[in-house]
């Protein structure tokens, strides 16, 4: 008889898909640009004219609420001379072009300009700021650069709805509070970080001991899409560091949908929504941004002390782990180790990390 096959091991990324500037560029220009990113929350843009401008891959984009109610997105640059049209946020009636005024409605189409109608030929019809692909998200607004881009719910299938189920209320949500996080690192180090919870035990020990019971954690991709789905249980409640009611629907459970390749919605116990997104600066930093959430904005003591809890914790103890790592990858000593894969998943298991970094060999190699 012979002794059966033993699978061959799977090794993690080698240094160069994190060190390699050429391969941040190919990035910038590609997965980045190709896939759905965070831009925003609508309570950003509750009126007609409310604006605010973000970045993405390097691009600068507007979103703006329309006359009609719609959302849409713009880049952020003139028709004309290529200037930026606005900074920051706002309320405007007519987006203006500070270099020579020329004036766009809402709706990006060209309104006026000084003297053009002394040029022979001029249609202003024909001239509009240039959009992007936008969709909301259970008000989270995401943009797309490829206007070719499948919709998000062919992206990330079944999460809309699961997400409502884990928090009932998130219509009515808003953000309390934002949590900046800069860090040197590459972006990828920092989303697998996130991505598995192998070092939560030893690393992390107020999450592990005072908001989710470690022997229950488990982290797989879902079976379609681009998505990596976190499940545990809660604490015993004896150690929570913080009330929960377990007898409403799943407000005992923790859940967390990353959606690749730079968001994360994560419902804590007691159905508490607070969100990831992250920013690649270039090939040694990012910034990750923590959001937390409450009807309508409104302040909340235990938000508010959850949120300094987890930044001093679970951020802090992950901006030292991700930093170190980013060292490591410069090192000449480094080999690609395996990433331990257990057939029982779990805790301990890095199959996350194994879906994770599939995607970010794809995106690179094609």
């Amino acid at each position: 008889m012979s002794a059966p096959e033993i699978p061959a091991l799977i090794h993690s990324l080698e240094a160069r898909y994190y060190t390699d500037p050429a391969i941040f560029a190919d990035e910038m220009a590609g997965l980045l640009a190709r896939t759905w990113q965070f831009a925003g929350h609508e309570s950003q843009v509750r009126n007609p004219g409310d604006y605010f401008a973000f970045e993405i891959a390097g691009e600068s984009l507007f979103c703006i609420r329309g006359r009609d109610g719609e959302l849409r997105t713009f880049y952020n640059v003139c028709q004309h001379r290529a200037h930026q049209m606005v900074e920051g946020s706002g309320t405007t009636r007519v987006v203006v072009c500070p270099y020579h005024a020329w004036t766009y409605e809402l709706s990006g189409e060209l309104r006026a300009g000084p003297n053009i109608n002394s040029v022979p030929g001029f249609d202003r019809k024909k001239i509009c700021l240039t959009s992007v692909r936008t969709e909301s998200f259970h008000g989270f607004i995401f943009v797309n650069l490829d206007d070719n881009a499948a919709p998000m719910d062919e992206w990330y299938p079944g999460v809309r709805e699961e997400l409502g189920e884990y928090v009932p209320n998130i219509a009515e949500l808003e953000p309390l509070e934002w949590v900046e996080i800069p860090e040197k690192c590459n972006w990828k180090v920092s989303v697998e970080n996130y991505s598995e919870c192998y070092h939560c035990s030893i690393n992390h020990p107020t999450f592990a001991t005072g908001v989710i019971r470690p022997e229950t954690y488990d982290i797989q991709p879902m079976s379609t899409g681009f998505v990596l789905r976190h499940t545990t249980e809660c604490q015993d409640l004896s150690k929570m560091t913080y009330p929960i009611d377990t007898t409403v629907p799943h407000g005992g459970e923790y859940r967390s949908f990353f959606l690749w390749p730079m968001f994360s919605f994560q419902v804590y116990p007691g159905n508490v929504l607070n969100t990831y997104h992250w920013r690649a600066h270039d090939v040694d930093s990012c910034t990750v941004w923590r959001g937390w959430y409450t009807p309508g904005g409104e302040d909340s003591e235990v938000i508010r002390r959850l949120a300094i809890q987890d930044r001093a914790t679970t951020v802090e103890e992950d901006i030292r782990l991700v930093e170190s790592v980013a060292r490591g990858l410069k090192s000449r000593g480094y080999r690609p180790g395996p990433l331990v894969l257990d057939p029982a998943c779990g805790l301990n298991s890095e199959h996350s990390i194994q879906k994770l970094q599939q995607w970010m060999r794809e995106a690179v190699d094609g």
